[in-house]
């Protein structure tokens, strides 16, 4: 008889051998420099993760980039800003761009560098040297001189908020050249240099009267940012008018403060901010990531009234409604080991956010059960953990439960496992994880085997369900994956609600190889 450890089985012999180790040290598949490129634009915020430094990601964005066409690097841009909802990234992109392509970047600049955060982002980063150059040169100059003199004068002053560089420092580099008395006055004004205050826009003059606590009874509060306003003594009707004023982000952001000043003391007052969060278009235009919705319904106090606590309920239904109702058996696995427990967009000095990849994971996971009530969740650390969820339950109630999940090791083959061991028949099973995978790296019988756990699991999966795709959705800007990338197998990355359409892509098998670039490169310029 032939020898049966040789010949026992062919299941996942045409699957390469892993060619790499992760951050963990576990075996680990690496990623190609577009989609390693694509990871890093989608998740990284250029902060300290839990297995990586800040600079670790520019080095990584930087050779990666090296390596992949400019069109890739415009159309990848344009992707984490519109789509992926990312700031740092994109600017980044563009800084680079700056120094392959100055054609393609004079292309797609006002559709990247959308808002004044956007173009400080841009110029922190030119100044910096990180691309090669501590000067703007001559192509950016210009373009922010395009996108300085395209902004309305109400909407360089609303603009003017913040730091590293501010917009007065930007003003400062690149010496627009006023086209009006308003416009004079208000460079002048907004740099520190003496102006002609007679002139200034209407709106600065009603903040320095404001300011200045030389309004008249009756005036209204300026329509500014919220950060302009709060160091400055607010009446009681002052804080109203902030309420009925203010953006979509800045009332989800301040729903505690709102109420700590009696604004919903008023019910007009309250219903209108209710009807404001749960505004489709407003929800839109704001870029909201669900998580920010979860986050916001978790930290809200009980002098909250209840109208706007389920205002923020429909609102997250909406911000959740590309994630598809598959046909067929589905498995969502999130990952709740040690490392998900760190900052979703990395530690950042006096800007680390509250959401963990853990509170991510698991509202992905619940949004899968909401839309698929058949679904099953298996969360997952060093094994599997058991928990109860009701399919009826609100995406928070679901989410808030497996987030209370203890931490533990990594062992991202651990659902496959239990799904072999079952015998179990599926279509889909998606991983929301960082791919950290190290515990079963070590299991007696893979490590010898040079591919990941994961992969020899999902072939004996498939072997039984032929038919069936796994999607991993990577919540951190690290370069390798655990289930190498092919026609069954799609790995994509990020925290917006644009993990959905691609993973609705998947179920209704609209998909092909590299699924994920060759969404990407359909991107126009």
């Amino acid at each position: 008889m032939a020898n049966k450890t040789l010949f026992s089985s062919i299941r996942g012999r045409w699957t390469a051998k892993a060619d790499t180790r992760n951050e963990a040290g576990g075996l680990a598949y690496s990623r190609s420099h577009k989609q390693a490129l694509a990871q890093l634009a989608a998740t990284g915020c250029l902060g300290a993760t839990f297995y990586a430094i800040a600079s670790s990601q520019l080095d990584a964005v930087l050779s990666h980039a090296a390596h992949v066409e400019p069109e890739y690097l415009a159309q990848l841009a344009l992707y984490a800003r519109n789509k992926g909802h990312m700031k740092d990234m994109p600017a980044l992109l563009c800084a680079v761009l700056s120094t392959r392509s100055p054609q393609l970047l004079n292309v797609i600049f006002n559709r990247v560098i959308d808002s004044p955060k956007m173009l400080r982002n841009f110029v922190q980063i030119m100044r910096s040297g990180a691309v090669g150059r501590k000067s703007l040169g001559t192509s950016p100059k210009r373009l922010i001189l395009q996108w300085l003199e395209s902004r309305t004068d109400d909407q360089l002053f609303v603009g003017s908020v913040g730091n590293d560089p501010s917009l007065a420092d930007i003003v400062r580099m690149v010496h627009p050249r006023p086209t009006s008395p308003a416009r004079e006055a208000l460079l002048g004004y907004l740099i520190g240099r003496q102006h002609n205050h007679e002139v200034l826009p209407e709106l600065v003059r009603q903040f320095e009267s404001f300011k200045n606590n030389n309004r008249k009874k009756g005036d209204s509060i300026p329509d500014v940012p919220f950060q302009m306003l709060t160091s400055l003594p607010l009446t009681k009707r002052d804080w109203q008018q902030i309420a009925r004023n203010a953006s979509w982000q800045t009332t989800r952001m301040n729903l505690n403060t709102l109420a700590r000043h009696g604004v919903f003391e008023n019910e007009e007052l309250t219903s209108i901010v209710a009807n404001r969060l749960r505004n489709p278009q407003l929800i839109e235009k704001a870029r909201a990531f669900p998580y920010q919705l979860m986050v916001a319904y978790a930290n809200i106090d009980s002098t909250v009234p209840h109208a706007v606590r389920d205002a923020l309920q429909d609102a997250m239904e909406l911000a959740i409604r590309n994630a598809p109702r598959v046909s067929g058996r589905v498995y969502v696995c999130p990952d709740v080991s040690g490392s998900m427990h760190s900052p979703v967009t990395g530690h950042r000095h006096g800007a680390t956010t509250a959401v963990r990849c853990l509170d991510v994971a698991a509202l992905v996971a619940a949004t899968i059960l909401r839309k698929n009530p058949q679904a099953e969740v298996i969360p997952f650390k060093e094994t599997i953990v058991n928990i109860a969820l009701n399919a009826r339950d609100t995406v928070m109630t679901n989410a808030e439960r497996i987030a209370r999940v203890s931490p533990g090791g990594t062992n991202c083959s651990a659902p496959l496992f239990e799904l072999n061991r079952r015998r179990a028949l599926g279509d889909l099973v998606v991983f929301v994880s960082d791919n950290e995978s190290w515990i079963d790296s070590d299991r007696r019988g893979w490590a010898g085997s040079g591919r990941t756990a994961t992969m020899n699991e999902w072939s004996k999966f498939q072997a039984r369900n032929p038919q069936a795709r796994l999607v991993c959705i990577d919540l951190q800007p690290y370069g390798t994956v655990q289930g190498q990338e092919r026609e069954d197998i799609v790995n994509v990355g990020g925290f917006s609600d644009q993990v959905f359409t691609l993973l609705a892509d998947v179920a209704a098998g609209r998909h092909s190889l590299d699924h994920w670039v060759r969404e990407i490169e359909s991107v126009r310029i």
